[in-house]
């Protein structure tokens, strides 16, 4: 009698998100020509035929993994869900339009919690000019679960995709960085304590700034308008959830290129600069390697320098180098090193 031979198994851990990912995209083909771009960008595109694009993206926000309800308020995190949705049609270079909303719900949930939940939704709904229209309600044995699908659009000559940066090209970045990742900091260090000791009060001063980007982020859906009145057209686009060197290997090496970032062109609040010190974390870790800023990552070509140079809310923070020159820091002491992605890890 033959032995039974064990089946193989490969862990999740092993293989990465990402890894996981691009094995789901080689077994799946488009098959209509109105598909034009599927898994592999921050939105699926689909061409409807007008002069616009039809961009559609799926996030899910998982209780325990994404977001912990003994310090973030529900309104909040129906904001947030809503916001990370929109921050990827952006990233894109379009508009939001509508979305769906679907829920697991658990029965330690009652109807004034989901209210408290669709108030930040309804927020969302009215700052981003963009509508609810369906969604799906199941319920879970434990815990929360939040899909969102988001719909817009983007015109076909102004689409931008995470490929496409080319050589000499200027990296770009909106707003500051690390500031979400230190807010969780906060956030973790104050919920320890109070399970120490639950009379004592949450330590917040001044840390309202990176304390709300944890909480509530935004879509730079901003830029993008601001980008359009500029005349700028992205060669290539993110938005950074996972962390900086993440999403700057996602566009290296989607264009097949190399990259160069100057530690000291990057942006940081002071307060996120002063908290990382606190906590005995490098600043430039932070800035790199903290994820859920939402900012948008992005190269220019040289000649579109002179229309963003004035604006403070685009910071140059390097340029685009041949693919074997491969993906470095220049640190303010002179020395160049590599980056390695450090980001989010969903396994």
């Amino acid at each position: 009698m033959q032995k039974k031979t064990e089946q193989q198994r490969t862990e999740l851990k092993d293989l990465g998100e990402f890894g996981l990912i691009h094995r789901i995209q080689q077994q799946f083909t488009p098959k209509h020509p109105e598909s034009i771009l599927g898994i592999g960008d921050d939105a699926a595109v689909i061409d409807t035929g007008a002069d616009t694009y039809t961009l559609m993206s799926t996030d899910m926000l998982v209780e325990g993994i994404h977001f912990d309800l003994s310090y973030v308020p529900l309104k909040h995190l129906g904001y947030k869900a809503v916001a990370v949705n929109v921050s990827d049609i952006a990233a894109m270079n379009g508009t939001p339009k509508q979305f769906t909303v679907s829920l697991g719900l658990s029965n330690r949930f009652p109807l004034e919690a989901i209210d408290e939940l669709y108030a930040g939704i309804k927020h969302a709904c009215d700052n981003y000019n963009i509508d609810l229209v369906g969604g799906d309600t199941t319920s879970t044995r434990t815990g929360l679960v939040i899909s969102i699908t988001a719909i817009g659009e983007v015109a076909k000559d102004q689409i931008v995709y995470r490929k496409g940066c080319k050589e000499n090209e200027l990296i770009c970045v909106s707003g500051d960085l690390g500031g979400a990742y230190m807010g969780l900091q906060v956030l973790e260090r104050e919920k320890q304590v109070f399970m120490a000791n639950p009379d004592m009060q949450p330590e917040l001063d001044g840390k309202d700034y990176i304390v709300r980007r944890q909480l509530k982020p935004e879509a730079r859906t901003d830029m993008i308008y601001e980008l359009r009145e500029l005349g700028v057209v992205p060669t290539s686009m993110i938005d950074i959830s996972d962390g900086l060197a993440s999403e700057l290997m996602h566009l290296c090496s989607q264009s097949e290129v190399g990259a160069i970032l100057y530690e000291e062109h990057l942006p940081i609040a002071k307060v996120t600069y002063d908290t990382s010190v606190e906590f005995n974390i490098d600043p430039t870790t932070s800035v790199l390697n903290g994820g859920e800023d939402y900012e948008l990552l992005f190269t220019i070509k040289q000649e579109d320098y002179d229309k963003i140079k004035q604006n403070a809310e685009i910071i140059e923070i390097g340029y685009v180098l041949p693919k074997d020159k491969g993906v470095v820091l220049k640190t303010k002491g002179e020395q160049i090193v590599p980056i390695t992605a450090q980001g989010w890890k969903h396994f």
